[in-house]
């Protein structure tokens, strides 16, 4: 009977085992997590994505600039993009869309800016 129970457990070990390799999703993919097309991210503009935390511009037509979507003043997240700068709704603080700088205060630091790759038409949060 020990035996049986014994091959039992180290089924049930071997299945348990091959089960959690299997499951979730690998948020960190060699290619980075896919964020939107870069027809979606308008010239001039950009594309905030707040469960990411980051916002995508495109100053200049194909140069695409990522940077983070948390404000450095209090921690608020930005809420949209316009005229050129990345725009906080909760004191007002804005950033340049070019380089994540401070375009006008109260934040005195930039936005850090995050790593995104470009492969063909799809912009990639590394």
């Amino acid at each position: 009977m020990t035996h049986s129970t014994t091959r039992r457990t180290v089924l049930a070990t071997g299945a348990a085992a091959l089960a959690a390799g299997c499951g979730g999703e690998n948020s960190t993919a060699p290619g980075g997590q896919q964020l939107t097309r870069t027809g979606d991210v308008p010239e001039g503009g950009g594309t905030i994505f707040k469960e990411q935390k980051v916002v995508i511009t495109q100053p200049t037509k194909g140069d695409f600039k990522a940077f983070s979507a948390i404000c450095t003043h209090m921690g608020c997240t930005v809420n949209q993009v316009a005229d050129g700068t990345i725009d906080c709704p909760c004191h007002g603080s804005k950033y340049d869309i070019a380089d994540g700088a401070v375009a006008h205060g109260p934040a005195t630091k930039p936005l850090p800016p995050k790593t995104i790759k470009v492969e063909g038409n799809s912009i990639h949060l590394l």
